[in-house]
């Protein structure tokens, strides 16, 4: 057990003292979704793994309680516009990844393409990638960019040919079975194609939770802001894979890890954050980047890059 639903309330209101310094009076209420509100709904209780790490909602939703959260948002224009803009620097270093491990261009699909912003980075590395996501709206955004954008989901997914990657970006902790996601998007590729998943790092959340009850003043505030800054606070994810979890998952479909990268969570400052608290957030990301680097496994977010056979390889589960 890692928290109750009295913990959880009490990391909610400790999330929004936070991001109240830090956010003009006069912020839009939509400017605080994913920052202080988030599409999820607090989990009730939080559950670990003894084994593997993985972090989870004890009880878990329903899967099409989940559809209709997901499909019935609507962002405004503008809010789409900004978080596209917010986004493009960080998704191009994981275009550039994607690229490198997958060794040359060719054609992908990423899930949860949201705004678009990962599309214009694959495009710029050579990548001709197309989307797939539930959000009516934010498809229509994407495609007045210029890009081909599914709508549905990835478990019944049936385009009629395979991809040469499959990129799947703070997406994979939302989705109702991991496992089936995993198998479809092994399907949807070809024969040495990669899969990218992004993830928060259910380890690293454990580790801070556990510095939250401390009695030490300066290591629960400490915490506080690491876990704020990252989008872990109140934990509004329903699954936090560890590298472990995940790697063993992957390995269970035929897939072979071939990389494994520490991150943070992309910037969220933007006009509606004071400027003192956007250079906090540019230093104290700074810093965990560069740890991240080193120990990825201990990261707040972290990437794993995964290839399926070759074709006619016996490791193949097809054959």
């Amino acid at each position: 057990m890692l928290a109750e639903a009295e913990d959880v309330h009490a990391e909610i209101e400790a999330l929004w003292a936070y991001h109240q310094r830090r956010l003009r009076l006069d912020t839009p209420a939509e400017r605080l979704m994913d920052r202080v509100a988030f599409s999820e709904n607090p989990p009730f209780r939080l559950v670990q793994c003894n084994d593997c790490g993985l972090v989870y909602r004890n009880p878990v939703e329903r899967e099409r309680e989940l559809h209709e959260l997901y499909a019935r948002q609507s962002p405004t224009p503008d809010v789409m516009r900004t978080l596209h803009d917010t986004q493009l620097p960080a998704v191009r270093v994981q275009a550039r990844e994607l690229r490198r491990v997958l060794g040359r261009g060719g054609g992908g699909l990423e899930v949860g393409s949201y705004v678009g912003a990962f599309l214009v980075a694959a495009r710029e590395q050579g990548l001709q990638m197309e989307g797939l996501d539930i959000n009516a709206d934010v498809n229509a955004f994407a495609r007045s960019l210029g890009f081909v954008v599914h709508g549905g989901e990835l478990s019944t997914f049936a385009p009629g040919r395979t991809y040469d990657a499959v990129a799947i970006w703070n997406t994979f902790d939302q989705l109702a079975d991991p496992r089936a996601s995993v198998m479809a998007a092994y399907r949807l590729l070809s024969p040495a194609g990669v899969l990218a998943i992004r993830v928060p790092n259910g380890a690293y959340y454990a580790a801070q939770r556990r510095r939250l009850a401390r009695r030490n003043p300066m290591r629960r505030r400490a915490a506080r802001a690491l876990l704020a800054q990252n989008n872990l606070l109140s934990f509004p994810y329903r699954w936090g894979f560890t590298p472990r979890a995940l790697s063993r998952l992957l390995d269970q479909a035929g897939f072979s890890v071939e990389r494994l990268r520490g991150d943070v969570l992309v910037p969220i400052g933007d006009e509606w954050t004071r400027r003192w608290a956007r250079l906090e957030e540019i230093a104290i990301k700074r810093v965990q980047a560069l740890a991240a680097r080193r120990r990825p496994w201990l990261a707040p977010w972290f990437e794993v890059y995964a290839r399926r056979p070759a074709a006619g390889r016996r490791d193949d589960p097809t054959l």
